[in-house]
């Protein structure tokens, strides 16, 4: 299975269980269509519950082989996985683009590249993890970490083969087995995915794949009494149901899930913060779960940052997927897109300004799901576009008067995810950061560093990923006494 002509592009009818790529046992099959064109790009068939007891079984009979495979021997597959990923990262790259509309330069340096830092990084996690120590020597008190044991794996369609690494890359490396239901909407990255853990030879069972939707094989893996994991990445809708599907079998349910952040720019803010911010929100064609967008603005500055968030957008460029240059792509589908509209009508219809962009597609463009990179201004919190997640190109300027009204305001969200803070004053940077309810806090632009945890608070999910942090959601933790 080559992704090298359009006639093995297209037909993607198979799953991978137990080492093989094997047909469904009852044939269900789904269009993926390319969101730049609005033409079908492959056909996948969604999963039946045989299917899914098949691969739960081939996940449950390697479990324990895997588990005692040594780190040496772990640490030569995933090498051999990343040294075949680098190799292949260029087809990655077009796939992702094909599939969810990331345009090509973009999928190549921000989406494929994710996937290759991901596995690197964890690589160097596992090779350096202490899985088995004392916790109180002198008393005898041991610690061991232990594999969770069969996981299933369900990952989103905005950032694919970065939530796919994120989760399959520690569970490989804790003992964990596994199957990987990638979003049914772009798959075809989770695929090669696949062939590429095939050709790293890693053994039967370890890792299955297995297409479909949430209504079915993510209900049938969630609701599993041979699952002892789920790690989901998506909605917090889905999530919720997830959690309820879990709950008859007591499994561990680990969510990352929307978010609604807050960008607080204080009067003190470097020239750039507003359009970084702005730029930002537009980036993936708004379609990731920590962008800032909702931005706060001191009232002192806020008319000029009104002015430099509608000259943000009037500058960025809309375009198919296939095009280089640095603009943005569609959104991942028709019903993304028609949210996305019906968000910006009630943004309007509620009293919001339209500062720039707008309902419908870029004039220049008569098919797919494109939508015009948007600004409101004069949005108060209790509107529907500083509440809902839109996850779409489309920023909400909001003002406020003091330091404490920005921290009320950015925690007055069901969600927890990523919020950011611009300003010059160290202290007061630092001051904010510890009073906003989220997982992670962003100052001045300053990038994460390699390792650190993703996850929020509130609705935002419940787990971390990531380093450390992210190889540890997939173990037991163990304490014995006596040991000494």
């Amino acid at each position: 299975m080559k992704f090298k002509n359009k006639e093995h592009m297209n037909i993607k009818t198979k799953f991978y269980i137990n080492g093989d790529w094997i047909n469904p046992v009852h044939p269900n099959e789904f269009e993926v269509v390319n969101p730049s064109n609005e033409e079908v790009c492959a056909t996948i068939s969604l999963g039946t519950q045989t299917d899914t007891d098949s691969a739960v079984k081939a996940a449950r009979d390697a479990f324990i082989p895997w588990w005692k495979t040594s780190r040496k021997e772990k640490l030569k597959l995933l090498n051999t996985l990343l040294d075949i990923y680098i190799k292949r990262s260029d087809e990655m790259a077009k796939v992702i683009s094909t599939e969810m509309g990331a345009p090509i330069d973009w999928a190549t340096e921000q989406q494929s590249k994710s996937g290759e830092d991901h596995i690197r990084n964890f690589i160097k996690t596992y090779s350096e993890f202490n899985f088995e120590h004392y916790y109180n020597e002198e008393a005898g008190n041991y610690i061991s970490y232990e594999p969770i044991g069969v996981s299933a794996l369900i990952t989103p369609w905005n950032w694919p083969i970065n939530q796919i690494a994120l989760k399959v890359i520690p569970a490989l490396a804790s003992g964990c087995t596994m199957i990987l239901k990638p979003s049914e909407i772009a798959p075809l990255s989770g695929m090669l995915f696949a062939e590429m853990i095939n050709e790293a030879g890693f053994p039967k069972g370890v890792f299955n794949l297995l297409n479909g939707d949430g209504a079915g094989v993510g209900t049938q893996l969630s609701s599993h009494p041979d699952i002892d994991m789920i790690s989901f990445t998506g909605s917090t809708r889905a999530g919720r149901l997830i959690t309820k599907n879990a709950a008859d079998t007591i499994k561990k349910v680990c969510l990352e899930l929307g978010g609604k952040g807050a960008n607080i720019v204080f009067a003190d803010a470097d020239e750039k913060a507003v359009k970084r911010g702005v730029q930002r929100v537009f980036n993936n064609s708004g379609q990731s779960c920590n962008a800032p967008t909702r931005l706060l603005v001191e009232q002192s500055i806020y008319d000029k940052a009104v002015e430099q968030a509608i000259e943000v957008a009037k500058k960025t460029a809309v375009d198919v997927a296939e095009k280089q240059g640095r603009h943005i792509g569609p959104v991942v589908s028709k019903t993304q897109y028609d949210k996305i509209q019906n968000l910006i009508k009630k943004g309007i219809e509620e009293g919001a300004t339209l500062s720039a962009g707008g309902p419908d597609r870029p004039e220049h463009l008569t098919k797919g799901y494109f939508v015009q990179p948007t600004v409101f201004s004069n949005v108060n919190n209790n509107m529907t576009i500083a509440k809902e997640e839109i996850f779409g190109p489309v920023v909400s300027i909001i003002p406020f008067s003091s330091e404490d009204e920005a921290i009320k305001i950015s925690n007055e969200t069901s969600y927890g995810l990523t919020n950011y803070i611009q300003t010059k004053e160290k202290e007061k940077a630092q001051r904010v950061a510890k009073q906003l309810r989220s997982g992670m806090v962003e100052i001045n632009g300053e990038n994460f560093a390699d390792g650190s945890p993703f996850g929020g608070y509130k609705q935002s999910g419940n787990g971390r990923e990531g380093g450390t942090w992210g190889l540890e959601e997939y173990l037991e933790v163990k304490s014995i006494s006596g040991w000494k």
